[in-house]
């Protein structure tokens, strides 16, 4: 599948389910060149396509057929619909029911096997946690072609029998407008900063909503305060991977929704943290986050060594975010384990460093990087946006670091930008930071 969002988009989706088929969705930004290798990899018995890429993708196939499906409804895929009912395959929780594939920031992308049971079980346990009603009204502003939109937003919506508002694109304006009839929202931290600097945005225009849900990258603490201060409400923090659906999430009711942190495991899945050497670590020390559960993932599509590589065998996944956890369960995220700094043998992780530069006046957001140092092996950049209006200087920023940092963790340099490169779910791409400041402290 690579087709823009619409009702029918969804609608193949569940029909594919039901066919026992299993369900591939593609970013659709991605290019012919990325689109050929998911391609020759999935090896697809159909491909559906927007009507206006149909000759391009037509000259990438080696197997399968071709339809196409519009977002107003047409395309080749409606034509031959049959008029009779066909019965929905009989399959086991453990068969095979989609493939999403990660972003491949790391190398070529991989294809996480998701099965029946992966996605019910996450499913059944988030409509309960969240309250899901059937008088709900889900605004629906993500995209169907990744776990937070398609599984997350969508299956309780569907469980539920709640009604589905969709949006295209994501406008301020209008998302606000529909909250006069909405009940949910799911979004990224990017949206929430744009809807707090909205001036539709108020406390009386968010009377009706009951939930708002942040996820698929980390919510600044200030960012979540703002947002309260300006609605009443306080955004749900969770948090999930491709590989597992939502592994931890803040309460519903019954608890304090802490900014900073993304909640306690589901119920039904496990969580552990461990040092470098696989031993557990003490309580409130950061370390590799594990998970085991039903959500967990069966592998990776036809790369056994990797799956090998990432789940141990008593069934733990190795999640590669470096978090802490509370006595009481609450988790952490200090960042991910390839983002951590080790300079002069010692690691620096770079959350610490971000959120004292957030908290300075000015700052809009930063993203902390190490890049090659010819004495210390790695040494520490910031990369820092600044608010709208504000003059934000390098000098400044180290200077005020000075004193609320160790020295081996205040930035070396700090280079102001317009903003910040993100993938389609915002999460800021750290890696093309590394890249583009390679040279940086050479």
């Amino acid at each position: 599948m690579q087709v823009d969002k619409s009702p029918e988009n969804v609608l193949l989706y569940l029909a594919a389910e039901r066919l026992g088929m299993v369900y591939v969705p593609l970013n659709t930004a991605y290019t012919s060149a990325e689109l050929a290798y998911f391609l020759g990899d999935a090896e697809p018995a159909v491909v559906v396509c927007r009507p206006a890429d149909e000759a391009e993708v037509r000259g990438l196939l080696t197997t399968g057929t071709l339809v196409t499906l519009g977002t107003d409804g047409t395309g080749s895929l409606l034509d031959d619909i049959p008029d009779e009912v066909v019965p929905v395959a009989e399959r086991t929780p453990e068969d095979l029911a989609a493939i999403l594939y990660t972003s491949g920031t790391t190398g070529r992308s991989k294809g996480a096997m998701l099965t029946h049971g992966n996605l019910l079980s996450n499913a059944m346990t988030l409509k309960a946690l969240w309250g899901w009603r059937h008088d709900d009204v889900l605004i629906h502003i993500l995209p169907i072609y990744h776990v937070h939109g398609l599984f997350v937003a969508l299956h309780g919506a569907l469980l539920a029998g709640a009604t589905v508002l969709f949006h295209r694109g994501f406008d301020s304006a209008a998302v606000i407008a529909d909250f006069a009839r909405g009940s949910v929202l799911m979004g990224v931290p990017t949206h929430y900063t744009r809807l707090t600097g909205a001036p539709e945005m108020t406390r009386e225009a968010c009377t009706n909503m009951r939930l708002f849900i942040s996820g698929s990258a980390p919510l600044l603490a200030e960012a979540h305060e703002r947002f309260e201060e300006k609605t009443g409400q306080r955004i749900l923090e969770r948090y999930g991977m491709t590989e597992t659906g939502m592994i931890t999430s803040n309460p519903y009711e019954g608890g304090a929704r802490v900014a900073g942190t993304v909640g306690y495991p589901l119920p039904g899945v496990e969580v552990r943290v461990r040092g470098d050497n696989g031993e557990l670590v003490e309580q409130g020390k950061p370390g590799v986050l594990e998970v085991r559960g039903p959500n967990v993932f069966a592998g990776y599509w036809r790369m056994p060594e990797k799956t090998a590589q990432e789940i141990r065998e008593d069934g733990f996944f190795i999640t590669g975010d470096v978090a802490t956890q509370d006595a009481d369960g609450r988790v952490t995220l200090v960042g991910r384990a390839k983002d951590l700094i080790i300079a002069g043998g010692l690691n620096i992780y770079p959350k610490e460093i971000e959120e004292a530069i957030d908290a300075l006046p000015g700052v809009e957001e930063s993203a902390v990087i190490g890049v090659p140092h010819p004495d210390m092996g790695e040494g520490v950049v910031a990369v820092v946006v600044a608010q709208k209006g504000a003059r934000v200087t390098e000098k400044a920023v180290r200077a005020a670091l000075e004193g609320q940092l160790a020295r081996f963790k205040q930035p070396r340099r700090v280079f102001v930008v317009d903003a910040l490169p993100r993938n389609a779910m915002g999460k800021v791409q750290k890696a093309a930071l590394r890249s583009e400041y390679a040279e940086a402290l050479k």
